[in-house]
């Protein structure tokens, strides 16, 4: 019976060490994040603007919109990698949005 608990003990241990862990200093939120709402994306201001989309931002008790815009990007071959939420254990962290 022993050897039984220990197993179940040690493979539960290695299954939660393969759940991710927020960063250092990262919010998790309990309550996952709505739905991304959708957005009409307007016509660019001009050329070399890229559209950053909206989302759910926390601020501290609730979710709320952060809108959509454009942005001009640091160099001409710059991308904009979308931020997103992230599930680990104990519930959701939100990861910025980046020029590549």
């Amino acid at each position: 019976m022993n050897a039984k608990r220990f197993l179940l003990a040690a493979g539960l241990l290695a299954l939660a060490a393969c759940v991710p862990l927020a960063p250092p200093g990262a919010v998790v939120v309990a309550v996952r994040p709505p739905a991304r709402r959708v957005e009409v994306v307007p016509v660019a201001p001009g050329p070399g603007y890229f559209w950053v989309a909206g989302y759910w931002g926390w601020g501290g008790s609730a979710y709320f919109w952060v809108p959509g815009r454009w942005e001009v990007g640091p160099h001409p071959r710059a991308a904009w990698v979308p931020g997103h939420w992230r599930s680990v254990r104990r519930g959701w962290y939100w990861v910025p949005g980046h020029w590549r």
